[in-house]
């Protein structure tokens, strides 16, 4: 027997894209009547409930549900209290999900024996801007090597895109982190690893999102993310792997050939080999886009570093000043299965 699943997918201010993606769940191939889907509205301020309360009438299946917090990672709590499934998948409203997306995912589940699956971290693009972007991730410079960016690798991993979880997860480890801003799914995987757990990646399991795109606001998204990482650090006390350190260490280490005298003979060859590195990086990873995308990314690379970097030193001087997080996580009840005698 197929279990039930709930689609977990919080929402702020998504009128131009809410009603595809919930088109996208409805065309999946899983049994329809096994599928619930919830959606945690940061109370909108444009018409995202309005479409919700359209699409919730034609199709029961539907529920909104109220996240005064606005945060993705409080109004995910909200939802797996409220959910009847035995597997939650966690959908985010800017990504294009394939129509065997929830099937593969529950299929992965039962195959590994993982408490978390998911697939690759797959960009999509609609302008010049995010082409370059999606270049750009693709490099190891810009991903430091991470398996979830790679739509070929599989195996079991310290974190998925966006993610399938069984329902014990949050009985046992518990919810989502309410307060976190940014990387509270990778703050969860973490819980999930250091409990024994495990997570698996597939290639079968297939999403799209759509990157930022300019660099702007590329700089503040990966602003955030190094607060985020900062926050995590401290809560519980190391990462999986030193990846996430990377970008700090390097703005750390230009910072101090700037500031510190008896190293500013040496500046001119760091940031030389940095530019050299960068660019034949561009080079590599844009060819196939054309000369003009060249220049795009190679000003990605220094975007991506410095502002991740630069936003984990911020989050550790705001988090070793004023932790935020709960002493211990919130779980949900477990379920009482009566045995037929």
């Amino acid at each position: 027997m197929q279990p039930r699943v709930t689609i977990a997918m919080p929402a702020y201010n998504e009128e131009r894209y809410i009603e595809a993606c919930i088109a996208s769940v409805q065309a999946q191939d899983y049994p329809r009547n096994l599928i619930e889907i919830l959606v945690a509205d940061g109370r909108s301020t444009e018409r995202t409930h309005e479409i919700l309360a359209r699409l919730a009438a034609a199709d029961p299946r539907i529920h909104m549900v109220d996240n005064p917090a606005r945060l993705q990672a409080a109004g995910l709590g909200l939802l797996v209290k409220q959910a009847t499934g035995d597997i939650i998948v966690r959908m985010d409203v800017h990504c294009e999900y394939a129509p065997d997306y929830v099937r593969r995912c529950v299929e992965a589940l039962e195959r590994t024996g993982a408490d978390n699956v998911g697939g690759a971290q797959r960009a999509k693009a609609r302008t010049a801007f995010q082409r370059a972007l999606c270049a750009a991730l693709q490099s190891p410079l810009g991903v430091g090597g991470a398996k979830y960016r790679s739509a070929d690798a599989e195996g079991f991993v310290d974190t998925v895109f966006l993610g399938a979880f069984r329902r014990r997860v949050f009985e046992t480890i518990g919810l989502w982190d309410p307060g976190a801003i940014t990387n509270e799914d990778a703050e969860l995987n973490q819980r999930i690893l250091d409990s024994g757990g495990q997570i698996y990646l597939s290639p079968d399991i297939v999403v799209h999102y759509f990157p930022r795109d300019s660099l702007r606001s590329l700089a503040t998204q990966y602003y955030r993310y190094g607060r985020g990482r900062a926050r995590t650090l401290l809560k519980l006390g190391r990462f999986p792997n030193l990846r996430p350190l990377a970008p700090f260490a390097m703005v750390a280490g230009a910072t101090a050939l700037l500031v510190v005298p008896p190293l500013w003979p040496l500046a001119p060859f760091a940031f030389a080999g940095y530019a050299l590195a960068t660019g034949a990086e561009a080079v590599r990873v844009g060819a196939h886009l054309g000369p003009a995308a060249i220049p795009t990314i190679w000003a990605i690379f220094p975007v991506l570093h410095a502002s991740h970097g630069a936003g984990f030193a911020a989050g550790l001087l705001q988090y070793l000043r004023k932790p935020d997080w709960p002493a211990e996580p919130e779980r949900i009840a477990k379920r009482v299965t009566l045995r037929a005698v």
